[in-house]
């Protein structure tokens, strides 16, 4: 019976779990690997099966899992580049950027019709964006009047903290007519932007 070379993949970061199996898998018949989150999990199994293994795997609780890789006899190793894709979202919060008070190309005034659409669905779902940012002509959604105003309060209500970009609104000269969100910077713009595990545009 084949030794089982036992690979501990805990605490790495992508694309270091994927690296260690590879190459344990390359050098041994039976490689059991050990990582800590699902990410990991699913692309150790995505490695196995390129890489024409038996793929077995194991939760050992507390988000630990054991994925056990036996090469198939006779079965050549093909040379597979290593990568890692993300199944669920990555850490961080969900940010939606709205740089434009329309929705799409084309026409205008559907574009609006899609936007209004657009923010009060998102207003009615259930899961709500940790972030909202307003640039360009996106900052005209905030302003007092808009018919998307009603749909921003009750997303800012909810918690979701609203970002409405200050050089904008001086330059449409409508920095009084704020009605939902607070007036900031581009230094907080970019690093939420940067922060986001989720980044949607409209």
């Amino acid at each position: 019976m084949s030794e089982i070379i036992m690979v501990n993949a805990t605490g790495l970061a992508c694309p270091k779990p994927v690296v260690l199996a590879k190459e344990a898998i390359e050098k041994n018949e039976k490689v059991k690997v050990i990582v800590d989150n699902e990410t990991a999990l699913e692309n150790v199994q995505r490695l196995g099966t390129k890489l024409n293994c038996d793929v077995q795997s194991e939760s050992q609780g507390g988000g630990i899992y054991e994925i056990t890789l036996t090469r198939k006899t006779g079965a050549p190793i093909p040379d597979v580049s290593v990568s890692c894709v993300a199944s669920a979202p990555s850490s961080g919060p969900f940010v939606i950027v709205c740089a434009e008070d329309k929705m799409g190309r084309g026409n205008d005034e559907l574009g609006s019709v899609l936007m209004r659409a657009f923010l009060h669905t998102i207003s009615q779902q259930k899961e709500k964006p940790d972030v909202m940012i307003f640039y360009n002509t996106g900052v005209k959604l905030t302003l007092q009047g808009a018919e998307t105003l009603e749909d921003l309060q009750e997303l800012e209500a909810a918690g979701v903290e609203m970002l409405v970009c200050g050089t904008c609104l001086n330059y449409f000269e409508v920095k009084e007519k704020l009605g939902a969100g607070v007036v900031s910077n581009m230094y907080d713009i970019a690093e939420a932007m940067s922060k986001a595990g989720r980044l949607l545009y409209p």
